[in-house]
C-alpha cells in the first residue's frame, strides 16, 4: 500500500508564474507528470523530489510532506 505524499508544487508554480510545461522542461519530465504530481496521482522518486526542490530553491520539506499542508490563510481565520 502506498502512502499519500502531499505537495505544494501548484502553489510554488503559481507564485512564480511558471507553467506545468516550463517546469517539466526544466526537470526533463513530461508535462503531464507535473499534473499527476500536483493532483497526488503519482509520488515522485526521491531524485525527482530533490530536483523539484532545487528548481524552486527551497528545501524538499517545503514542497513535500506526508501530512496535509494547512490551507493558505487558515491560521488567520477568526471564528465567531
Amino acid at each position: 500500500m502506498s502512502e499519500a505524499i502531499y505537495n505544494r508544487i501548484a502553489v510554488l508554480r503559481a507564485e512564480r508564474g511558471i507553467s506545468r510545461r516550463d517546469l517539466a522542461d526544466a526537470l526533463g519530465v513530461h508535462y503531464q507528470t507535473i499534473g499527476y504530481l500536483e493532483r497526488g496521482e503519482y509520488n515522485p522518486s526521491l531524485h525527482l523530489a530533490l530536483r523539484i526542490a532545487r528548481y524552486f530553491e527551497v528545501s524538499v520539506e517545503v514542497v513535500f510532506s506526508t501530512e496535509p499542508f494547512p490551507r493558505i490563510g487558515a491560521a488567520e481565520r477568526v471564528t465567531a
